[in-house]
C-alpha cells in the first residue's frame, strides 16, 4: 500500500469510510479527555471528516495531517472556508480561521511544524495502515504530539479475513503501540453499524492519556 493507492481512493470516490456526519462515538467520548477549552486537537489523516467541523464546533481550533489535497479542498469547501495555502518543503499547509491542515505524508510532518496539540482524535489513521506502517506511525505520533492525550477508534474483526483496510487492530496490539507512553482505558465497544465490508466488526473506544 502506497501513497498512490490512496490518491486513487479519493480520485475515484471510493471513500466508504467517510461518514456523512461527526461519528457517534467521538461525541459520546471525547468529554472524556477533559481538554481544556480552546485546546488545540490534531487529527491524522483527517480527509475531509465531519468531525473536524464537529470539533471545530466544540471550541477547539482543528490541526489536521491528509495525504489527499483533493480531501483538503473538499474540507474546507464544505466548512464554507477559503484557505490560505503556502508551501512547507514536501508538505502543503491550509489554513483559515481555527483549521490548519498539512497535507502530504504525515511522516514528513515534525514536531515543531505541528506545534502544541491538547489531544489527539484518531479515527481513520490507525487502522487504514498496513502492520509494518503502523509501528511507526504510532511511534511518530507519539513523538509528534509528546504524548498528547488521544481518543483512538479501532475496528476489530476476523484478521484472517484480509479485507482492509479499514484494518483489524486488536487491544494487545493497542497496548503494544501505546502502552509505553500512556494509560490505556477501553471506554466502549459496539458493534460496527454494518460491519466492515460486510463482516461482523466491533468499534472499539480507547482514551489514553500520558503517563
Amino acid at each position: 500500500m502506497d501513497e498512490e493507492f490512496w490518491h486513487g481512493k479519493w480520485q475515484g470516490n471510493q471513500i466508504a469510510f467517510h461518514e456523512s456526519e461527526p461519528n457517534a462515538l467521538l461525541r459520546k467520548h471525547f468529554a472524556a479527555l477533559d481538554v481544556a477549552p480552546g485546546g488545540r486537537v490534531f487529527v491524522p489523516l483527517c480527509g475531509k471528516s465531519h468531525d473536524v467541523g464537529w470539533l471545530l464546533a466544540q471550541g477547539h481550533p482543528v490541526v489536521g495531517a491528509e495525504l489527499s489535497r483533493l480531501a483538503i479542498e473538499q474540507l474546507f469547501a464544505g466548512l464554507g472556508l477559503t484557505p490560505t495555502i503556502t508551501t512547507l518543503g514536501t508538505l502543503e499547509r491550509f489554513e483559515a480561521e481555527k483549521l490548519i491542515v498539512y497535507v502530504g505524508n504525515i511522516f514528513d510532518l515534525d514536531a515543531a511544524t505541528l506545534g502544541p496539540v491538547a489531544a489527539v482524535y484518531d479515527r481513520a489513521a490507525l487502522v487504514a495502515l498496513p502492520a509494518a506502517m503502523r509501528d511507526r506511525y504510532a511511534a511518530h505520533l507519539i513523538h509528534l504530539t509528546h504524548a498528547a492525550p488521544q481518543i483512538l477508534i479501532t475496528f476489530e474483526y476476523d484478521p484472517s479475513l484480509a479485507i482492509g483496510p479499514p484494518f483489524s487492530v486488536d487491544a494487545h496490539e493497542v497496548r503494544r503501540h501505546y502502552g509505553t507512553a500512556y494509560r490505556l482505558a477501553e471506554a466502549a465497544r459496539e458493534e460496527t453499524k454494518g460491519g466492515v465490508k460486510g463482516h461482523p466488526s466491533h468499534d472499539c473506544v480507547w482514551l489514553m492519556h500520558r503517563r
